[in-house]
């Protein structure tokens, strides 16, 4: 009998909707969360064009969440992919959260704005506060010298990301 295969890839390309945030979990995993919007538009019946936005929650973990720290910011164009992760926490009645989010594992910067580095360090020294720490394998940079676009490809974080327990999503 063989054996099925599966397939968990998400690509977008949209705009940030908010800083990202950069913290360590209990684990001492570095984390970083940020929000991406796309949209999409169409005619109606009556020929009005309509438009819609859908949110997505992204997160990246260890030496890519501190990238993405350092170099995004709200507004800016980016092309993501990753795959889809629902976690679940239950709260002190019995009541399940869920929440479905993007592992990033890949990133593009389509456009860029002037940014100060904000990782792990350059946080702790502006006296933001911060969460986690890594200790993984860097992810793999690839920068295209005539385009001058820069691909972060990220270094398995299955490992360190599966530890994070249920109060370091919400």
């Amino acid at each position: 009998m063989s054996k099925s295969r599966s397939l968990n890839k998400v690509m977008l390309i949209g705009n940030l909707t908010r800083d990202p945030i950069i913290r360590e979990s209990s684990n001492d995993v570095v984390v970083c969360t940020f929000g991406v919007a796309t949209n999409t538009s169409w005619r109606d019946s009556n020929g009005d064009v309509k438009e819609r936005a859908e949110y997505h929650n992204i997160v990246a973990f260890n030496k890519l969440a501190e990238i993405c720290a350092q170099v995004l910011a709200k507004g800016m164009l980016v092309y993501l992919e990753g795959e889809l992760r629902t976690r679940a926490k239950e709260d002190d009645n019995g009541n399940k959260y869920y929440k479905t989010e993007i592992k990033l594992n890949d990133m593009v910067l389509l456009n860029s704005k002037d940014r100060a580095p904000v990782g792990i360090d350059a946080a702790k020294e502006a006296g933001t506060e911060v969460m986690d720490k890594t200790g993984a394998e860097p992810p793999q940079e690839n920068i295209d010298k005539e385009s001058d676009t820069k691909t972060v490809e990220n270094a398995s974080d299955e490992e360190s990301a599966d530890d994070i327990d249920g109060e370091d999503l919400f």
